[in-house]
């Protein structure tokens, strides 16, 4: 089966771990439920795509360990009753969409031209179901209290829903799409991260080019999946206004501003790797980053070795060859003189056919760029400093500032289990601020860091906290 195939095959261990736990849910179905009284919720969008093909997979499955190995040519698909809920305020794109995955994969459709809750109060009447196969996530407005099988909700028709997919992120179901190559939704190619009714969804504003808005990269370039709502839009004094975390009622110009752009370090050098010398670039740069509003998703120290470094910064997806650069070693010639070896010196290699050198006066090397990526030659904060203002100095630099974040900072002397759930709400609450907590020392205070780009949403967000255990925090620092 192809698509338990491609999972298997993959050297993503986070997405097979999760692949593994979301088939065993739709097999557990399958054995609890006569497969006539099960149903599929579909509406065409990402989540009940992904859950479409793991049903399929956990379909196969299922037979595979029933044993009965001469139906297994026959099981490529499902045949499962297919639920739509079909609304005149649907995207034209999703509508073409569903009615085309459900022809291609055969499964027995029952369109529903009512609200949720009556056209399955009807359709439950007509046809026993006992169990209905959702695509909910945890970040999703009806995912609270849910578990992977929970009884539908007092006053509704009495079913179990079944949430295979509760514990997946939005990066968990770009992983499994892009993995398993299925077709999806031609909107997030549009920039649509997530889709709701005509009236309320636009393409995601984090995701715009650099054309003023005018194009938007895919669904699964969203480098944050807590904003993957951040394109859903609410009707406010008959103006259509971004209605998300990264918003907040502001400007356009505003909102642009709060955008945050991810970024990753990589650290070269065998010195940090044998516990001889202490990273301090690291920290130094994300300070930096940070204050143009860049967000640090990834740091790594890795060999001084030229394979090293590529499988970090690209997993070894680039394909160029390495060759002498003719202009960089014509600087390296001039400042090392008769040292330099010409095209035996590997500092003169550079990916070939895409490297930029940006050139700056305050530096006697040109800084390395190659498509994303920027090398910078320092060994020690100063040069580091002095790299990074030239680097902000040059117009082809690539690095667009945004609104800096904030933080603010909390000790305590209660335990992490103590406060844990609390957070866990904040978390929920405050989306647009990243709360987490560490101990300078084993028997030290707890700190719990706050940090985002609003700097009113922060403090709220720190004084919920106080307030929760009123007396037991004390304020390290205020926003800055």
């Amino acid at each position: 089966m192809e698509i338990d195939e491609a999972v298997r095959g993959s050297s993503d261990r986070r997405m097979r771990t999760k692949y593994g736990n979301a088939v065993y849910v739709v097999q557990r179905a399958f054995a609890l439920y006569p497969f006539e009284e099960v149903a599929f919720s579909f509406n065409g969008g990402k989540d009940s795509t992904v859950l479409l093909h793991l049903i399929r997979a956990g379909y196969y499955l299922y037979k595979k360990d029933s044993g009965d190995g001469s139906q297994m040519d026959a099981v490529k698909n499902c045949p499962l009753r297919t639920i739509y809920f079909e609304s005149p305020c649907a995207f034209p794109e999703i509508n073409s969409f569903t009615y085309e995955t459900v022809s291609t994969y055969g499964l027995p459709l029952e369109t529903i031209r009512s609200d949720f809750k009556s056209g399955l109060e009807g359709l439950l009447k007509e046809k026993p179901t006992k169990a209905i196969f959702i695509g909910t996530r945890i970040g999703d407005p009806n995912a609270v209290g849910q578990e992977q099988f929970s009884p539908s909700s007092p006053g509704w028709p009495p079913f179990m829903r079944v949430n295979p997919i509760l514990d997946w992120s939005y990066r968990d179901v770009w992983s499994f799409l892009l993995t398993c190559k299925v077709k999806y939704c031609s909107l997030y190619d549009q920039g649509y991260t997530s889709i709701g009714s005509i009236h309320d969804t636009v393409p995601n504003a984090l995701l715009s080019d650099s054309s003023g808005g005018k194009s938007f990269r895919p669904a699964y370039m969203l480098s944050d999946g807590r904003l993957e709502r951040a394109g859903r839009t609410k009707k406010a004094n008959n103006k259509m206004e971004i209605n998300s975390v990264a918003s907040n009622g502001m400007t356009n110009t505003e909102g642009e501003q709060m955008v945050s752009r991810s970024a990753s370090i990589v650290i070269v050098g065998d010195e940090i790797l044998f516990g001889t010398a202490e990273d301090k670039l690291g920290a130094a740069l994300c300070n930096k980053l940070h204050a143009i509003g860049w967000r640090v998703s990834h740091i790594a120290a890795v060999r001084n070795e030229i394979d090293s470094v590529a499988e970090e910064v690209e997993r070894c997806k680039s394909t160029d060859d390495m060759a002498p650069d003719e202009e960089f070693e014509d600087y390296l010639s001039q400042i090392m003189g008769n040292d330099y070896t010409g095209d035996r010196n590997e500092m003169a290699l550079l990916p070939e056919g895409i490297t930029e050198l940006l050139h700056h006066k305050s530096l006697p090397l040109p800084l390395i760029k190659c498509r994303n990526v920027i090398t910078f030659a320092a060994t020690n904060v100063d040069e580091l400093e002095i790299e990074w203002d030239c680097l902000l100095d040059t117009q082809d630099s690539g690095l667009v500032r945004a609104k800096p974040f904030v933080s603010k900072h909390l000790r305590t002397a209660l335990s992490d289990a103590k406060i844990a759930p609390v957070l866990a709400k904040l978390c929920l609450e405050f989306s647009d601020v990243y709360i987490g907590s560490y101990r300078v020392s084993r028997s030290g205070p707890l700190v719990v860091n706050f940090t985002g780009k609003d700097y009113q949403r922060v403090e709220a967000a720190a004084e919920k906290l106080m307030s929760s255990f009123e007396g037991h925090f004390s304020q390290v620092d205020s926003c800055k």
